[in-house]
């Protein structure tokens, strides 16, 4: 499991659902009742303010979100990627993403954990937490830059990721990632960076 220990949330500034009762690991798969987080860019929803209870996406406190209510509001889902990678997520917010991924069908021709999969699963939880924090206001996320460190190999079992924002700006969100083996040893460390922009360029 991943050595970071999680912050303490206590059922007043959590959502309904959220970390105290929040639903099991959402693992990626298509279909219109549940959908999943596309790292790409997310339309911002109105009704996305009504998520937590007081109705408010908080840029200072680290308010969880109902994992399989966020999902509603994606657009096209994870994408074949994440879906075909095994990506799970086990909580979200602006603050910190954490979620996991099998390293079984994921390797390189050596038998190891590919790279790139590091590198995608870091890019969804730092986009995850990007996305939230354009979402509460009114824009949204576009990854533009991402680099990883690959500290050592991973065989079997999965590895844990947590994403922390290290920035979160008007015009930009930065967020470090971390991924660890079931033994809780760092196999990566990844940053990545995401543009703010007006959601009526999407429109």
């Amino acid at each position: 499991m991943p050595v970071a220990s999680r912050p303490t949330t206590t059922k007043s500034d959590a959502c309904p659902g959220g970390r105290n009762g929040q639903a099991p690991p959402h693992r990626a798969t298509h279909g219109e009742d549940r959908q999943a987080v596309t790292h790409i860019s997310v339309i911002p929803d109105d009704r996305f303010a009504t998520i937590c209870k007081d109705g408010s996406m908080s840029d200072t406190n680290d308010t969880s979100i109902p994992v399989e209510e966020f999902l509603k509001h994606m657009p096209y889902g994870m994408g074949g990627m994440n879906e075909k990678l095994g990506v799970e997520l086990l909580y979200i917010s602006a603050e910190r993403v954490e979620g996991r991924m099998p390293v079984a069908g994921n390797e390189q021709p050596m038998g190891l954990l590919h790279g790139g999969a590091s590198i995608a699963l870091a890019e969804t939880l730092g986009s995850v937490g990007s996305a939230i924090h354009a979402m509460a206001n009114g824009g949204v996320a576009v990854g533009v830059d991402i680099n990883a460190t690959h500290h050592r190999a991973a065989t079997s079992g999965y590895v844990h990721a947590v994403a922390t924002a290290i920035h979160r700006g008007r015009t930009s969100a930065a967020y470090e990632i971390v991924i660890t083996n079931d033994e809780g040893k760092r196999v990566c460390t990844s940053r990545i960076t995401c543009a703010i922009v007006p959601a009526d360029r999407f429109a």
